[in-house]
């Protein structure tokens, strides 16, 4: 089954989205309604995982949440009071049941359930030195070489061997782990991935965002902070660090696309700071237009805030249609050439004779942004002027985020110039570094200790690549010997 959208390759993709509840009867139905409200940070595949106080459940399925858990069959199987769920959008390994999570194994203290948003940046090493150590790998997934870290680990309790794994891990994660003796939830220390806490009656939530807290009832109490590890035991809650502190770098991304707009993330509404971002896209890059339309929907709140410093009028002149289905296959070139607009269609009497400022979130390979400048031509406009809601990606991200190898980015391969005659626009603007961090609040970016994670722009990594660096220098010297042969 396809489930990733032909035309939705010119997006940095979501991640994955994770979902906990323990202490509430019939947990399973809460984790599929909070599924539900992450869906937009993964659509290839869902999953739950379930305990009854004696037997771990599970239901794994490629696709959606709806149609795989609006079941009452499926619902009443996954019995028992605790619970965590998972949707996903693969990062690593290939699009295969056996890598949907929450993965889930028998170790010597019991059942062991994890799932994971984030990306492990030296999970090939690790697996490397394991698979030499005799741990036999039953998916592709990186989030698997938790678990045999776990399970070979020489210390005692399994809260401790669960943090001897985590401190050989290096990359991005944020956990929900379920085991007999109850649920864990963190973040690695440097918070790259978001997670949040609430509660509803006696009933401990875990969520990637606030917005699925919202969906079930539940009241946000606060963020899991980063290198906290929250433990739920028997109705309790107690919290540990047992990482060295560091001066967090949650991902920056977050606000400008991957959470939903009527989220909070450290204390920052999406919607806001992508109103703000607009704004301030404004004051950096004006231009003398008629409309300013948003490339639907991820463009809408900053196209609001550019509109609203500019004073030109904010107008839908790009319709999307939300029917499009995601099996859908390209037969031709033609087809293929035709197929943005079975997702988006201009307005054609409004647009036509005007001069028009289009607001999206980002370019990565620019295909999209070139389909959608023709169409604006197809439909009359007069000039057409893109304005991006972040600065140029020139970098992949290793942190979970599935971005194509860097000789695939249009602002790694070309200049300002270069990406304004590929995608034939009149001109051509993104926010600058210092306006993204003015948006959120602080004065520029602070250059040697910036407060997010913003590699996909800067090239400035916050963790060591373990894997990456290994596997460069492999392909370094394939091509030294190339060119000795």
């Amino acid at each position: 089954m396809l489930t990733t959208h032909p035309f939705d390759d010119d997006h940095l993709h979501e991640e994955c989205g994770i979902f906990g509840a323990s202490g509430s009867e019939g947990a399973a139905a809460l984790v599929a309604l909070g599924l539900h409200a992450l869906q937009h940070r993964g659509q290839e595949a869902a999953g739950i995982t379930s305990f009854d106080g004696h037997v771990f459940h599970t239901h794994r399925a490629m696709g959606h949440v709806a149609g795989n858990f609006d079941r009452d069959d499926v619902i009443r199987a996954l019995a028992g009071d605790v619970a965590c769920g998972h949707v996903r959008y693969s990062t690593t390994g290939e699009t295969a049941l056996r890598n949907v999570q929450p993965l889930y194994a028998e170790l010597q203290s019991g059942g062991f359930a994890i799932a994971h948003n984030g990306n492990i940046s030296n999970a090939m090493r690790l697996r490397r030195e394991l698979v030499r150590r005799g741990s036999i790998f039953q998916s592709t997934s990186d989030t698997e070489t938790i678990i045999h870290l776990v399970a070979t680990s020489q210390y005692r309790t399994l809260l401790d061997k669960f943090i001897d794994a985590l401190k050989q891990v290096e990359g991005a994660y944020a956990l929900i782990v379920m085991t007999p003796d109850g649920m864990i939830a963190c973040r690695d220390p440097l918070g790259i991935r978001p997670l949040v806490m609430g509660k509803l009656g006696e009933t401990y939530i875990f969520a990637s965002e606030t917005v699925a807290l919202d969906v079930v009832g539940a009241t946000f109490e606060r963020s899991v902070e980063p290198g906290e590890l929250v433990i739920v035991q028997n109705g309790e809650l107690r919290s540990i660090r047992p990482f060295e502190e560091v001066a967090p770098r949650p991902c920056i991304f977050e606000w400008v696309y991957f959470s939903r707009p009527d989220s909070i993330v450290d204390d920052h509404s999406i919607y806001s700071v992508r109103k703000n971002i607009g704004a301030q896209l404004a004051i950096e890059a004006p231009v003398d237009a008629d409309l300013v339309i948003p490339v639907p929907d991820s463009g809408v709140p900053a196209a609001i805030g550019y509109a609203q410093e500019s004073g030109i009028p904010f107008e839908l002149g790009i319709i999307r249609s939300h029917y499009v289905g995601r099996t859908f296959i390209q037969p031709g070139d033609k087809v293929r050439h035709l197929g943005v607009k079975l997702k988006h269609n201009a307005n054609r009497a409004l647009i036509q004779g005007k001069k028009v400022v289009l607001i999206d979130d980002s370019i990565v390979r620019g295909t999209t942004s070139l389909k959608i400048v023709q169409m604006m031509r197809e439909a009359g406009a007069a000039e057409v002027h893109m304005r991006i809601a972040s600065p140029p990606t020139r970098h992949s991200c290793f942190y979970g985020v599935d971005t194509p190898e860097r000789a695939k980015l249009l602002a790694a391969k070309l200049d300002l110039g270069g990406m304004t005659d590929f995608i034939h626009a009149d001109s051509l603007s993104f926010v600058s570094i210092d306006g993204l961090y003015k948006a959120l609040g602080e004065a520029q970016r602070a250059e040697g200790r910036p407060r997010y994670c913003d590699a996909c722009f800067t090239g400035d990594y916050p963790t060591t690549l373990t894997d990456h660096d290994e596997s460069s220098a492999v392909d370094q010297f394939a091509m030294l010997a190339e060119r000795v042969n």
